[in-house]
């Protein structure tokens, strides 16, 4: 059994799509945020960088693992899924793996900071990281216009980049003239395992 801590945020999706789509039996802990549970003792003990998601698995002596690329790397490891075992196969899917911890999520992330949180609008900052992540779905959707997916097959490097892209409303930048980005954000929508992860711990309006 595993234990998963998390909220209801793209990073939180990735950790609990993974377990769907994988089928590993997990218990759910919600962390409200907005009272920073996740600074409290307790909790940096399972993460000392005190972010969201963490996953306890009781399987293997109460192992903890945080960050979510390394969260979903144990998780499909562990059930022998969704990540290639051949040198190019795997190496393709970290490959687009890194791509969304190192450009979609942050770009989106301070995207979102500026355009709908920081206290005033400094339209400079909210323009660089709106066309900014614009020009890294343009590199997704020439991928995907050469493969179903990101990867040979379906893998944790689609979950991780569906469960920020699929929040661009929220972040204001457009995906107009993206026809196989398009294709594959309605794709990885379909997928039943994509519909229970992102409803984890609770629904939330994309």
């Amino acid at each position: 059994m595993i234990d998963l801590y998390t909220s209801p945020t793209p990073n939180g999706w990735k950790a609990s799509v993974t377990l769907e789509e994988l089928q590993i039996a997990y218990e759910t802990h919600a962390i409200d945020l907005s009272k920073n549970i996740q600074k409290e003792e307790w909790f940096l003990k399972i993460n000392p960088n005190g972010r969201i998601p963490v996953i306890v698995d009781h399987d293997a002596d109460n192992f903890s693992v945080f960050e979510t690329g390394a969260i979903m790397i144990y998780l499909a490891e562990k059930a022998g899924r969704l990540l290639p075992t051949d040198a190019k196969g795997r190496s393709l899917v970290m490959q687009w793996l890194m791509f969304q911890m190192s450009g979609i999520g942050p770009m989106m992330g301070q995207a979102n900071v500026f355009f709908r949180y920081f206290p005033e609008k400094i339209q400079p900052a909210i323009d660089r990281y709106q066309n900014e992540s614009r020009r890294l779905f343009e590199v997704l959707d020439r991928r995907l216009g050469e493969s179903e997916w990101l990867g040979d097959d379906y893998s944790i490097a689609d979950i991780a980049n569906w469960c920020w892209v699929r929040t661009y409303k929220w972040s204001g930048v457009d995906i107009e003239g993206l026809p196989h980005l398009r294709r594959w954000l309605d794709a990885m929508k379909e997928r039943p395992a994509c519909q229970r992860g992102v409803e984890v711990p609770f629904k939330v309006e994309s």
